[in-house]
């Protein structure tokens, strides 16, 4: 016999800010310059997401960013920000 489980909205925003403060953590452990700016893998890598979620926050102006030759670059306070607005 299984048992199911309630998710109740406050149990997944408990979840979602719990999540939010260990990932702050991380950062935090990094020791990272809030001017530091980060490759594009590294932020999908901190961040946990795909490569086409990183560019959909690029093309809706979730995340900026400045390509300087071929590569795109983040601010380490803008993806923050981004964290801290998301909670």
């Amino acid at each position: 016999m299984q048992t199911i489980s309630i998710l109740t909205k406050q149990d997944l925003d408990d979840f979602k800010n719990d999540l939010l403060e260990e990932i702050k953590e991380i950062f935090n452990t990094l020791k990272i310059n809030q001017d530091e700016l980060l490759k594009s893998s590294e932020v999908q890598t901190l961040l946990k997401i795909s490569s086409g979620t990183l560019q959909n926050y690029r093309l809706n102006g979730t995340l900026p960013f400045k390509k300087i030759g071929g590569t795109l670059y983040y601010k380490y306070g803008d993806i923050e920000k981004l964290l801290v607005g998301n909670k």
